[in-house]
């Protein structure tokens, strides 16, 4: 049985910054919206993808606006929506009251859940959980919280696929990973995952598939829509904000990211976006 150590301890100095930044960097522009407007899909694939059924006691990690945990109590699941930035949640109580949907929302980091050991039949995450810094901390959180014989559903972005490809463009520009942390789209690489998971599961399952993004016209419509609405991308463009050369050249960038992903520029063209869905039963 793999055996490591889950996040007691009190972490060092540089690690509780960088958890102090995470919820302003996720609350910053617009999460929510883009969620909306961008992946919501994503949510009903994943919950499909992991057999929600009525009754379940759901917990979804890094939960954002609901994508994933709105559709899960839709199917009858007892649903905890947790996130380490509440600021996301008034955004998905409105979309769950709209949809009729009941469910907790909980402050929590991915890294010390506060939760008692099994205490959920499911576990999911859609795009969430790979943003927490600490990869092996969060895995065994997600582990050590579902019940034995319960059920892992985590969506990812691949490091090959469109949005992995995004932050390695923006790399260059945005401050440098404390040490220990894991960059996120490595939750998005099976060999990763199942070396974070170990023995600890069973009938471990990772499919790579794509969702389809027709909503950008152009490539600087797509680059200045994730300019206001994305985090991460807010970031990185704050710490340049004083160099218009490099503004400039990320600018052009991930204009052309966008150009070589299918927005032709002329008023048409879809992107591809892939990720990674994992599906697993704790041992």
């Amino acid at each position: 049985m793999t055996d490591r150590t889950t996040a007691t301890t009190v972490p060092p100095l540089e690690d509780r910054d960088l958890k102090a930044r995470h919820p302003a960097l996720w609350a910053s522009g617009d999460y929510p919206t883009l969620a909306s407007d961008l992946i919501w899909e994503l949510g009903e694939r994943l919950v499909d993808a992991v057999d929600v059924r009525p009754g379940d006691r759901l917990l979804d990690i890094a939960a954002g606006n609901g994508n994933a945990a709105i559709p899960a109590a839709l199917r009858g699941a007892t649903v905890v929506a947790s996130d380490l930035a509440p600021e996301l949640f008034g955004a998905g109580r409105r979309l769950a009251t709209e949809a009729g949907a009941e469910l907790e929302w909980r402050e929590a980091d991915a890294e010390a859940l506060p939760f008692e050991d099994a205490s959920f039949d499911v576990v999911t995450s859609c795009v969430g959980v790979m943003f927490a810094p600490h990869h092996a901390r969060a895995a065994d959180e997600l582990v050590r919280v579902v019940r034995p014989g319960g059920r892992i559903g985590l969506l990812s972005w691949t490091p090959d696929g469109f949005i992995g490809r995004m932050f390695g463009v923006m790399k260059p520009y945005a401050a440098p990973l404390p040490p220990g942390a894991d960059p996120a789209p490595r939750w998005g690489d099976e060999a990763h995952v199942r070396e974070l998971l170990g023995d600890r599961v069973e009938a471990l399952s990772a499919n790579r598939d794509t969702v389809v993004i027709d909503r950008f016209e152009t490539p600087e419509q797509f680059r200045d829509y994730f300019k206001t609405h994305y985090g991460p991308t807010i970031a990185v463009y704050a710490r340049i904000a004083d160099d218009p050369d490099r503004v400039a050249a990320l600018d052009d960038a991930l204009a052309a990211l966008a150009r070589e992903h299918g927005v032709d520029g002329r008023g048409g063209g879809a992107m591809r976006w892939e990720y990674l869905l994992t599906t697993a039963h704790r041992r």
